[in-house]
């Protein structure tokens, strides 16, 4: 699965169901140094503010066992950052996996 970002709506949230429960995610795009930021909620709960979209790191470890793992790549290999002309169209969001 493939957790989209929708860059034209930067800053925005959508839900997402994740191994049987309800997120919401925020999306929020720094253009000064080109990153990605995600804020992570369960229900009004905030459960991380501001996770750096880092390519090859997996999101959100140690935020919630029952969370998969979501890292950014690119499968075929040619990139090694995240960037606003990449995410979406050769990065995307892979979910596998729980961690634990």
């Amino acid at each position: 699965m493939i957790l989209p970002i929708d860059k034209t709506l930067i800053p925005y949230q959508f839900e997402v169901e994740l191994n049987g429960a309800i997120y919401t995610i925020e999306v929020h795009y720094n253009a000064s140094y080109d990153f990605f930021t995600l804020d992570l909620y369960k229900g009004q709960q905030v459960l991380r503010y501001g996770e750096k979209i880092m390519y090859g790191q997996p999101l959100f470890v140690s935020v919630d066992e029952s969370l998969p793992v979501i890292t950014p790549l690119d499968l075929a290999g040619n990139e090694d950052r995240v960037t606003y002309d990449n995410l979406g169209e050769t990065v995307f969001l892979y979910v596998g996996e729980t961690n634990g």
